[in-house]
C-alpha cells in the first residue's frame, strides 16, 4: 500500500477530528515452502495456500513495542499462517538517485525482533521492503534521472533486506513493491534478483499493482508471481457479495492465463478494503468516504475468498493492513483497512478456521 494513500488517509483523519501478506482451501502441508529457484511451476507448491496479514510500520521502534505480540497473536487467531512486515526507506523526489532511512524506517534489530516473535506465535513470514516518497505521493512515480545510480543504491537498500531475511530463516521475501516508474527495465531488475539470490536462498516475488504487472519483464527470474489485488469490483457502493464475487470472473480468467504463460503461481500480495461506504469502487484508497461501511468490506472479503479459493493458480492473499500502532495519527480505526472486530473479521475466521 502505498504512503501516498497512507498520507491521505491521515488528512482524512484529521477532517474527522476537526469536524467532531488466502487460500482458505491451503493446509498445512501446502503451506510449505520448497527450495528457491528461478524454474518455479504453477505445481510446485511455492507459496501454495498462503494466507497472511501485513502488519506495517511507521516508526523506528514500532517493531519492538509492547504492541508487537498481541498483534501478532489476534492475528495468527483470524486463522492466518503467515505475515508480511514491510520495513520503509524514503526518497525525496521522484527523480533521485537513491534512498535513505528516516526516523520512520523500521530500525534493523525491531525488525529482527518482530521476525523472532512471529515464529515464536507459530508465523510463517514475508519480507517485503518498500521506497516510498519522503513528501508524499504515489512510488510508482519514482522515475530516477540517473537509471545507473538508482539500481545501484537499490540493489544495496534491498540486498540488506535480503540479509537479514536470511539470517531470521524468514520464509519469503519480496524484492520490491509497486515501483512502475522502473519495473519495465527487466535488465536491471533481473541483476537485482541475481544479487538477492547470492544472499538469500528463499522464495523471491516482486509486489506488482494490479495495473502493472502486466509491464513486468522480469517474472521468470521470480519464483512467484506478485500482484497487490485493487481491482475495483463496483461502479456504486455495494454489500451484494455476489455480485462481487461476479466482478471479479473475467479478472481470474485474465490471471490464469498470465500464470499459465509464466508458469508461475500468483500470489496477492496485497489486497485489502477500507471500512468505508464505496470501498468496491476504490479498493487502493483511505479516503473513499467519510461514512462507515463494514459490512461493505465484509462483502469485498468474502467476495475474494470465495472467488479465489480453488483456483490451481492461486498462491494465496496477504490482506492489507492489520490495526494500526498507537498514536500513528492514520485513518479512524472506524474507517480503516483494519477487518479487527469488524464483520470482515468474522468472515476470515470461517474461510480461515
Amino acid at each position: 500500500m502505498n504512503r501516498g494513500r497512507r498520507a491521505a488517509g491521515a488528512l482524512l483523519a484529521a477532517a474527522l477530528l476537526l469536524a467532531g501478506c488466502s487460500s482458505g482451501s491451503g493446509g498445512e502441508n501446502g503451506e510449505e515452502q520448497p527450495g528457491p529457484g528461478p524454474g518455479a511451476r504453477t505445481d510446485d507448491g511455492k507459496a501454495a495456500g498462503l494466507r497472511g496479514i501485513t502488519l506495517p510500520s511507521w516508526n523506528t521502534g514500532d517493531y519492538a513495542g509492547p504492541d508487537a505480540a498481541p498483534y501478532l497473536r489476534q492475528i495468527a487467531a483470524t486463522g492466518a499462517r503467515w505475515v508480511t512486515f514491510t520495513p520503509t526507506w524514503y526518497q525525496d523526489g521522484t527523480t533521485d538517485a537513491g534512498m535513505h532511512t528516516t526516523a520512520e524506517t523500521a530500525g534493523d534489530d525491531a525488525l529482527r525482533h518482530i521476525i523472532g516473535l512471529a515464529h515464536d506465535t507459530g508465523l510463517k513470514v514475508m519480507l517485503k521492503p518498500h521506497v516510498d516518497l519522503a513528501k508524499g505521493g504515489d512510488r510508482a512515480g519514482i522515475r530516477p534521472s540517473d537509471p545507473d545510480a538508482w539500481f545501484t543504491a537499490y540493489e544495496r537498500f534491498i540486498t540488506h533486506y535480503a540479509d537479514i531475511a536470511a539470517t531470521t530463516k524468514t520464509e519469503q521475501l519480496a524484492v520490491g513493491t509497486e515501483l512502475a516508474g522502473t519495473s519495465r527495465d527487466g535488465t536491471r531488475w533481473s541483476k537485482v534478483v541475481r544479487a538477492v539470490r547470492t544472499r538469500y536462498r528463499g522464495p523471491l516475488t516482486y509486489a506488482a499493482n494490479y495495473d502493472e504487472y502486466r509491464a513486468v519483464p522480469f517474472w521468470d527470474d521470480l519464483d512467484v508471481i506478485g500482484i497487490d489485488a485493487y481491482w475495483p469490483l463496483a461502479d456504486r457502493p455495494t454489500t451484494d457479495t455476489a455480485r462481487l464475487r461476479d466482478a471479479w470472473k473475467p479478472i481470474t480468467g485474465e490471471l490464469a492465463a498470465f500464470s499459465a504463460r509464466h508458469h508461475r503461481k500468483i500470489l496477492f500480495t496485497e489486497a485489502g478494503y477500507v471500512s468505508q461506504r464505496g470501498t468496491t469502487t476504490a479498493p487502493y484508497s483511505w479516503t473513499v468516504s467519510k461514512s462507515g461501511g463494514e459490512e461493505e468490506q465484509a462483502a469485498a472479503y468474502a467476495a475474494l475468498l470465495t472467488a479465489l479459493d480453488g483456483k490451481p493458480w492461486w498462491a494465496g492473499v496477504c490482506w492489507w493492513m492489520w490495526d494500526d500502532w498507537p498514536d500513528a495519527g492514520e485513518t479512524p480505526r472506524r474507517l480503516a483497512y483494519t477487518p479487527h472486530g469488524k464483520p470482515a473479521e468474522k468472515v476470515l475466521r470461517q474461510h480461515w478456521k
